[in-house]
């Protein structure tokens, strides 16, 4: 476990599009449709190869290098596509095709490769150790903000339906960028701290990590400052 004040070893940057269009959220999600159709295979690689990291670990305490390089590929091409048409809307530019690092996107992520992972932890941490986890990341975007319905006919039978939080986040956001041309910086940073927190986790259930991820929804487009960087500033 590690302390609360420490950083993750898994790093998700989102940089805010300063001139981000008023309307071309419309159409963004139809823009990348070549790259769901990528992603539709790259993730069935991912788990195909995240059950032979299973083994390798669970045999030798190493996750192999090349298939954690492959993975962390794919997650960091899936956030690029998350961040610019479906989770974040943070940017007009389109993703790259490319499982490498790219400085110059707007959107990317790096996991510390692990030299040596619990090849007992490797049996739970990826279910029964995440499930605190899972229930927060349900309310963020499964359900978590109560809406009345008159007519009664959902399954709860009352009226009443669940919205996505991030679903409510994103739609007050596109509402400003239409009427503003500007997207709230504190809604912004709301949005990336959700999306940074359904990244740790994804790369500690990925079997990438053995600490567990912090309860924290560190907010903004780049990681905190470090604890002794913020202590001597």
């Amino acid at each position: 476990m590690q302390p609360e004040t420490a950083l993750y070893p898994v790093r998700v940057r989102g940089d805010l599009d300063p001139a981000l269009s008023r309307w071309q959220w419309l159409v963004k999600w139809v823009l990348a449709i070549p790259h769901y159709i990528v992603l539709f295979f790259l993730n069935i690689a991912y788990v195909v190869v995240t059950v032979i990291a299973f083994f390798a670990i669970l045999f030798t305490g190493k996750y192999p290098r090349a298939l954690f390089d492959f993975n962390v590929g794919v997650m960091r091409w899936r956030w690029r596509v998350l961040f610019y048409a479906l989770s974040a809307l943070g940017t007009d530019k389109y993703p790259p095709f490319s499982l490498r690092p790219n400085s110059a996107y707007p959107a990317d992520l790096e996991v510390d490769y692990p030299q040596h992972l619990h090849r007992g932890l490797v049996l739970i941490k990826w279910w029964l150790l995440a499930i605190p986890h899972y229930l927060v990341l349900v309310a963020f975007f499964y359900g978590g903000i109560g809406a009345f319905m008159g007519n009664g006919d959902n399954d709860w039978g009352d009226g009443t339906i669940l919205v996505p939080l991030i679903r409510v986040l994103l739609l007050i956001a596109v509402v400003a960028l239409l009427f503003t041309a500007r997207y709230p910086k504190g809604l912004y940073d709301f949005v990336i701290g959700i999306n940074r927190w359904a990244i740790r986790i994804l790369a500690y259930t990925s079997l990438m990590r053995d600490g567990y991820p912090p309860f924290r929804l560190d907010m903004g487009p780049r990681e905190p400052e470090p604890p002794a960087a913020s202590q001597s500033a």
